[in-house]
C-alpha cells in the first residue's frame, strides 16, 4: 500500500537538518519542507509559488545556475553543484545542493526535487588545511633560498616578497635600523606589492612612536587601524603613511633582531582594509624575520669574507680559517632557530589536540564531583580521539624524518601478504581484482614487520583509489640483486626483496613521480588526503637501509617497489604475540621494577602491572633504578623508558645485566636515536614498545616476557 500525502509529508519534514524543496518546471517552489525551513529561514508559505532563484546570492547569477541545474537534472538525471547559498536574514552559508527530476502518475505539476545541505564547517576547515599547508610552502620556499642566497640586497628582496605573500599584505618593506640624523628618517631598504615607479615615490618611515618601536622599542606592532592610533596621530602632517601612495589602514610590523639582540631593521606590511592581520600572520611574519636575521648575518659575512679575500691577500690562509670556524657557528645556529620554528609549528597543532584531551579531562572531572556519570563515555571517546590523532601524527613525522622506533626482526613477506589477504579484498571492494604473485623460494629479509605490512596496506588503499572505476591490482614478491646505480642515482648493491604492489589506474606523470614521496605532497582532492602516507613508507625503507621505486605512466597504472635488505642469518622468524586482556592476570610471584621519570605514566604502569598481580618496584630516574636492581635479591623484568637523567635505560640495563645476566628488559620508547637504527640496540632477552600504547597490548608483551 502507497503512503497517504500527509504521510510522505511527515517522513519529508522529519529531515529537518535537509532541506527538501520539491519545483515545478519553471523553478518555482511547490514543496518547501520544515528542514528547508530550519536552514534557510523563509516558511512554506513565504515560498510557496516564489522562485528558487532566491536562495542564490546575485553575484552567483542565480537565473543561469538555476537553468543549468535544471538541465543536468533532465540530461543526466542529477544536477547541482557546491556554492554559497543565502538564508532569509541575508546571511551566506556554503551548501552542497543536487536535483532529481519528477515525473509519473501522481507528480502533478512537481518537475524536480531539489535536496540541500550545510557544509560550511567543513568548507572552512579545508580552506584552513589549504592555508596550513600554503603557509608551509612560503616558508619552506623562502628558507631554501634564504639559505642559499649570499647578496644581502637579494635575501632582503626574498623576505619582503616572502611576507607578503604569507600575510596578504597589499605590500610590504625593509627599513633599516639606521636613522638619518638630518631629516630624522629611516631608510628604506626593499618594498614589495608595488611597481617600480611607485618605489621611487615612496617617502622615507618617520622616527615617530609607531615606527620607531619596531627598531628601538618594545618590538612587535600590530594594528588593525593604524590611522586610528595616538601614536601614529603624532604627525599626521608629515607621516608616511598618510603622504604615501598606498592606503594603509591595517598595519603590521616586525624587528629583525640579529644575534647580541643587535635589531638589524624591521619587517613593515599594510593594507587598505581594517583587521587584515591575523594571529598566524604574525607568528608567520615572526618566523620569517628569525630565518632573516640569520641569513642576512651570514650575507655580511661572507660579503666580508670576499673583501678580504680581495684586499688582503696576505692574510688569507690565517684569515680564511677562522672565517671558516665562525661560518660552522652561524650555521649550527641557523639549525637550531630551524629547528625551534619547526618545534614551534608541531607545538601548535599539538596544542590543538591536547586540548581535545584535556578539556575532556576536565568535563569528565566535573560530572564525576556532580555525580553525573551516566554520559561520560562521549568525553572519554573525545580525548581517545584526539590522543590517537597526536599518536599518528608524532609516528608520521618521525616516519618521513627516519626517526622512527623499529623493533626490526627476520620477517618472510610472503606469509605476511598472504595472511593480509582478506583484507585487502575488503578494502578493495568488488570491483577491482587482486593478484598475488609470491616468488617461493623468496629470501628473508629485516624489517620491522607491523610497518611492513602498514606500508603495504597503504600502497594498496593508494592504488584503489587510482582505479575508481575498478581494474586490476597485483601483489608481486621477487629475489632482487641490485648494483651501484641501477636504480637511477641510488648507490646502493647486494641482494634485496623486492615487494612491488601495481595497479592499472590513471598513472602518474614524471613531475608527479618527482615529487610523490615529498611529505604533504598529494594529488587527491581536499579532504582525501594528507600527503603523508608515500613519504611514511619511503622513510621507514630508507630507514631500514632500503630503497622505494615509482614505475608508472599516465594511463597505464603504476607500479610501487619496495626494495629491503635480504636477511642471511638462518633464525626462526618470531610471531608478534596476540594482545591480551587486563582481565587475565599474571604470575603473582613475579616481581617488575618500572623505572620511567614522567610521574603520570609511571604511576599508569604500575597500576596495571598491580592489576595484573604482579609484585612492582618503581624508580624516577637512571640511578635510582640502577640502586633498587642491584639491592634487591629478585627481580624477573626490568620496564624502563630509554631517555632518562642521571643514567639512560640502556646503560642502566647494561649495568644490572652484568650481575644480572637473564635479566629481561622492556624499552619504552617514543623516540631514542640508538633505537631507530635498523638494528644493534636491542640484545638478548630484550624488547621495546612504543609510546604511546594501549596497556591491553602492554600487559600482553609482559605476559609473554615473563612466560618465556
Amino acid at each position: 500500500m502507497e503512503p497517504s500525502a500527509s504521510a510522505l509529508s511527515l517522513i519529508l519534514d522529519s529531515a529537518v537538518d535537509t532541506a527538501i524543496i520539491a519545483l515545478d518546471t519553471h523553478g518555482l517552489v511547490r514543496l518547501w519542507s520544515a528542514g528547508a525551513r530550519k536552514l534557510l529561514g523563509w516558511t512554506a508559505d513565504e515560498m510557496t509559488g516564489q522562485s528558487i532563484e532566491r536562495i542564490f546570492p546575485e553575484d552567483a547569477q542565480p537565473r543561469d545556475r538555476l537553468a543549468e541545474e535544471m538541465h543536468d537534472a533532465r540530461a543526466r538525471g542529477r544536477g547541482g553543484h557546491e556554492g554559497w547559498r543565502v538564508r532569509k536574514d541575508g546571511s551566506r552559508f556554503w551548501a552542497v545542493g543536487e536535483m532529481t527530476p519528477v515525473a509519473g502518475v501522481g507528480a502533478g505539476d512537481i518537475a524536480f526535487v531539489k535536496v540541500l545541505r550545510d557544509r560550511t564547517e567543513q568548507m572552512l576547515a579545508e580552506q584552513a588545511l589549504e592555508n596550513e599547508r600554503r603557509v608551509l610552502a612560503v616558508l619552506n620556499r623562502a628558507s631554501t633560498a634564504l639559505a642559499r642566497e649570499t647578496s644581502v640586497d637579494a635575501l632582503v628582496q626574498a623576505v619582503i616578497d616572502a611576507g607578503v605573500e604569507l600575510t596578504g599584505a597589499r605590500f610590504g618593506a625593509f627599513i633599516y635600523n639606521a636613522l638619518d640624523g638630518r631629516n630624522g628618517n629611516y631608510p628604506l631598504h626593499a618594498l614589495s606589492g608595488v611597481s617600480t615607479e611607485m618605489f621611487a615615490r615612496f617617502p622615507m618611515m618617520r622616527n615617530i612612536e609607531v615606527f620607531a618601536s619596531t627598531p628601538e622599542g618594545p618590538g612587535i606592532v600590530r594594528s588593525g587601524n593604524i590611522k586610528a592610533d595616538s601614536r601614529y596621530n603624532q604627525d599626521t602632517s608629515d607621516s608616511t603613511v598618510s603622504t604615501s601612495p598606498f592606503d594603509v589602514t591595517s598595519y603590521l610590523a616586525v624587528p629583525v633582531v640579529a644575534r647580541g639582540r643587535h635589531v638589524r631593521g624591521g619587517l613593515f606590511f599594510g593594507h587598505p582594509d581594517t583587521d587584515a592581520f591575523t594571529d598566524r600572520a604574525e607568528h608567520s611574519v615572526m618566523a620569517l624575520a628569525a630565518e632573516a636575521a640569520i641569513a642576512i648575518d651570514n650575507a655580511r659575512l661572507f660579503e666580508e669574507t670576499q673583501r678580504l679575500n680581495a684586499t688582503l691577500e696576505q692574510q688569507v690562509a690565517e684569515r680564511t680559517e677562522q672565517l671558516h670556524q665562525q661560518e660552522d657557528a652561524l650555521r649550527q645556529a641557523q639549525k637550531m632557530e630551524a629547528v625551534g620554528q619547526l618545534t614551534g609549528g608541531i607545538a601548535h597543532d599539538f596544542n590543538n589536540l591536547l586540548q581535545g584531551i584535556v578539556g575532556s579531562l576536565d568535563l569528565i572531572a566535573a560530572r564525576i564531583e556532580q555525580g553525573r556519570t551516566n554520559d561520560l563515555s562521549r568525553f572519554i571517546t573525545g580525548a581517545m580521539t584526539s590522543a590517537n590523532r597526536a599518536s599518528a601524527l608524532t609516528h608520521r613525522l618521525l616516519a618521513f624524518s627516519r626517526r622512527q622506533p623499529l623493533n626490526p626482526k627476520p620477517v618472510r613477506v610472503n606469509p605476511l601478504v598472504i595472511s593480509m589477504e582478506d583484507l585487502l579484498r575488503r578494502t578493495l571492494g568488488e570491483h577491482i581484482t587482486v593478484h598475488l604473485d609470491l616468488d617461493t623460494g623468496l629470501w628473508l629479509t629485516l624489517c620491522d614487520e607491523n610497518q611492513l605490512e602498514s606500508a603495504i596496506l597503504n600502497l594498496v588503499i593508494n592504488a584503489r583509489d587510482a582505479m575508481p572505476d575498478g581494474g586490476e591490482l597485483t601483489i608481486t614478491t621477487t629475489n632482487s640483486t641490485l648494483v651501484a646505480g641501477t636504480l637511477s642515482h641510488d648507490v646502493l648493491s647486494g641482494d634485496f626483496v623486492c615487494i612491488a604492489v601495481a595497479d592499472t589506474g590513471v598513472g602518474m606523470s614524471p613531475a608527479t613521480i618527482d615529487r610523490a614521496f615529498e611529505p604533504f605532497y598529494t594529488t587527491k582532492p581536499m579532504g582525501q588526503g594528507t600527503g603523508l602516507g608515500l613519504s611514511m613508507i619511503y622513510g621507514f625503507v630508507r630507514q631500514s637501509e632500503g630503497v622505494a621505486r615509482i614505475v608508472s605512466e599516465l594511463g597505464q597504472g603504476s607500479s610501487i617497489r619496495l626494495y629491503l635488505p635480504r636477511h642471511h642469518d638462518d633464525v626462526p622468524v618470531v610471531e608478534s604475540p596476540s594482545v591480551g586482556r587486563l582481565k587475565h592476570h599474571g604470575d603473582s610471584g613475579k616481581v617488575v621494577l618500572v623505572v620511567e621519570d614522567e610521574p603520570v605514566v609511571r604511576d599508569l604502569v604500575v597500576e596495571v602491572l598491580d592489576e595484573l598481580g604482579y609484585t612492582t618496584l618503581e624508580a624516577g630516574d637512571g640511578q635510582a633504578g640502577l640502586d633498587l636492581l642491584q639491592s634487591h635479591q629478585r627481580i624477573d623484568l626490568l620496564i624502563t623508558d630509554i631517555g632518562l637523567p642521571l643514567i639512560n635505560g640502556r646503560q642502566m640495563a647494561d649495568a644490572a645485566i652484568a650481575t644480572r645476566a637473564n635479566l629481561k628488559v622492556l624499552f619504552m620508547t617514543g623516540y631514542a636515536e640508538n633505537a631507530a637504527a635498523p638494528g644493534g640496540f636491542l640484545g638478548p632477552n630484550m624488547q621495546m614498545i612504543t609510546k604511546p600504547f594501549a596497556f591491553e597490548r602492554l600487559a600482553s608483551r609482559v605476559r609473554q616476557m615473563l612466560a618465556d
